[in-house]
């Protein structure tokens, strides 16, 4: 089989394992079933997922031009805390900011290599998980905008990382520690008006990955640098296809990216 792709971040679907998908024109390719085949993927070309244009993707996807521009790549997007659409504050354009950031938010804790604080739309659960590779979630606040959501995960971080360590997360290695526990420790930190938002006693969620084997070590592809690998496919985790050599492809930091995949 032989599509022409234009890479976005993989739909996907909590099951178990969770099911992942690349949007191919008219076409959804479901990626659990790639598993055991050998995947062979070629650049293309560039197309900006803002302005449309054949021009190389500087970050989320966007050309240079885009990003600084586009509401969408706004510095809040990476920084809850300096969202200021609550004050009627413009970064680039008010009414999409405000259809964003003036929505519920939940600050969570994922287990990934480690115990980590993240922040997304509560319309974004479980994707934003799923996402990140988390095994097991907790959410411990939910705000009504997303800048106080960023003010609880700044108290948070000094305290427990906001990062995923995205080798270990790939290679199956994980903290033991009690995320429960880790939920009680961090509400001592929280003062003020940030607990009126903590959410009362809930069960972690697990999440369980297509992955047939975990490698010890990892590489990874960059179609920059690389544009045309093929290897046989032993998993898919986070935004990750994850090949039996211990090459990983990350799909959606190559959003923008136009590839022919055939497999």
């Amino acid at each position: 089989m032989h599509y022409k792709i234009l890479l976005k971040r993989m739909p996907t679907e909590l099951v178990y394992p969770v099911n992942y998908f690349l949007d191919a024109d008219d076409d959804f390719i479901i990626v659990n079933n790639l598993l055991e085949k050998n995947v062979k993927i070629s650049f293309d070309r560039y197309q900006c997922l803002s302005c449309g244009q054949d021009i190389p993707v500087f970050a989320q996807g966007m050309c240079k031009k885009c990003y600084f521009e586009s509401p969408q790549a706004g510095e809040w997007v990476m920084k809850p805390e300096l969202s200021r659409a609550h004050l009627g504050i413009e970064d680039r354009d008010l009414a999409f900011e405000e259809s964003v950031q003036l929505q519920p938010h939940i600050v969570y804790l994922a287990k990934t290599s480690d115990i980590k604080v993240g922040v997304t739309r509560k319309s974004q659960i479980p994707y934003r998980w799923i996402d990140q590779g988390a095994e097991e979630t907790l959410p411990i606040l939910e705000t009504p905008n997303r800048f106080l959501a960023g003010q609880a995960e700044v108290i948070i971080k000094q305290h427990i990382s906001d990062k995923t360590d995205w080798r270990k997360m790939l290679k199956g290695i994980k903290t033991n520690k009690d995320i429960l526990q880790v939920r009680k420790e961090i509400k001592k930190h929280l003062t003020g008006n940030l607990l009126e938002y903590w959410l009362g006693d809930n069960t972690p969620v697990h999440i369980s990955y297509p992955v047939l084997k975990y490698p010890e070590k990892v590489k990874s592809l960059n179609l920059k640098k690389i544009p045309e690998f093929e290897g046989n496919l032993t998993g898919i985790k986070g935004q990750y296809f994850i090949f039996d050599d211990g090459s990983v492809f990350n799909v959606r930091n190559h959003a923008g990216f136009v590839v022919q995949l055939s497999f």
